[in-house]
């Protein structure tokens, strides 16, 4: 009995690897980033406050993940972002860009979405 519990067990934590690496994406962990990197520009919730700064909430995910990849790659050009990005795995850039795109745009943002 212990070794098929054993055997579930590992068949498990293999399969949540597997997902993991082909692309599934961890919504807590992508806010986490977001709060302790984005939001003194992006805003809270994804709206920027300051018209300079896009607003990512609502913005597909594959858009934002493409974005993240251009930053870090050097392909996009921006002091504070490509610094920001070029720490990012492919797994934290999927959680940022899936966190943004599960946010509802809010109303009254300077910036157009």
């Amino acid at each position: 009995m212990f070794r098929r519990m054993m055997v579930i067990g590992l068949g498990s934590l293999v399969l949540a690897a597997a997902a993991r690496s082909a692309g599934a994406t961890d919504l807590q962990a992508g806010k986490a980033l977001v709060e302790r990197t984005c939001y003194a520009c992006h805003g809270p919730n994804g709206m920027s406050r300051m018209s300079l700064y896009p607003n990512l909430a609502g913005q597909k995910r594959q858009y934002l993940a493409a974005q993240l990849r251009a930053f870090r790659d050097g392909s996009r050009k921006n002091p504070i972002m490509s610094l920001i990005a070029a720490h990012l795995t492919d797994a934290q850039i999927m959680d940022v860009a899936a966190y943004f795109a599960s946010l509802e745009p809010g109303k009254g943002a300077l910036c157009a979405r």
